[in-house]
């Protein structure tokens, strides 16, 4: 357990190779390093199996890395919340085998690690706090309902200038939230609409 709280180990919940589906760098082939364990507690997570961490064995970040080299120049950590976990080992190894590294989190943990990517996609249950905020390059909130967009607001106001906002509707709710989120998008041109292509494409 020291070296998983050191971050040389990771609760490896899946990798895989595929195409990035959500936000600013959708459409392009990244590989995928899903991180075990989040306590965000989302009702409508689609992941729900990667929230105990205990259930995901600690794996070698040498060994992720090694899988990662051989697939994608772009790496996406995602969770479960990597920031759970000191993410400061895992990026400098993949930065010394120059690989771009990507991040998505909610943001309630501190930042650790070395990104080129930062996706800030915050919950109204477990807030985002400190430096994460102003180093965000996207910020990427799921609209479940109307009130969604009224938090959305609240966390725009946070970021920084340079930071792209995005609405995305989550995935249940489609067909009920995406009119709505077209029509504020257009009222409020600042944000971008965020599909998850992927689940159209029928991809990991």
């Amino acid at each position: 357990m020291e070296l998983v709280n050191k971050g040389l180990y990771l609760p490896l919940m899946e990798e895989f190779y595929t195409i990035q589906g959500e936000g600013y760098h959708k459409g392009t082939a990244a590989y995928f390093i899903r991180v075990g364990g989040c306590d965000v507690g989302c009702h409508w997570c689609d992941v729900k199996e990667s929230w105990n961490a205990a259930t995901h064995p600690p794996t070698d970040i040498h060994t992720i890395v090694e899988n990662a080299v051989s697939h994608s120049d772009t790496i996406v950590i995602t969770g479960g919340e990597p920031l759970m976990w000191d993410m400061a080992p895992l990026t400098q190894a993949l930065k010394a085998n120059d690989l771009k590294t990507h991040i998505e989190t909610s943001g309630a943990y501190t930042l650790t690690g070395v990104w080129d990517w930062i996706c800030l996609s915050p919950k109204k249950n477990k807030l985002p706090f400190g430096a994460i905020y102003e180093r965000a390059h996207e910020l990427k909130v799921i609209v479940y309902n109307k009130h969604d967009l009224i938090f959305a607001e609240e966390q725009a106001a946070l970021v920084h200038d340079g930071c792209i906002l995005y609405l995305q509707p989550e995935w249940s709710v489609r067909d009920k939230v995406t009119p709505m989120i077209v029509d504020y998008v257009m009222q409020h041109p600042k944000w971008k609409v965020s599909l998850q292509t992927h689940k159209y494409l029928n991809i990991p």
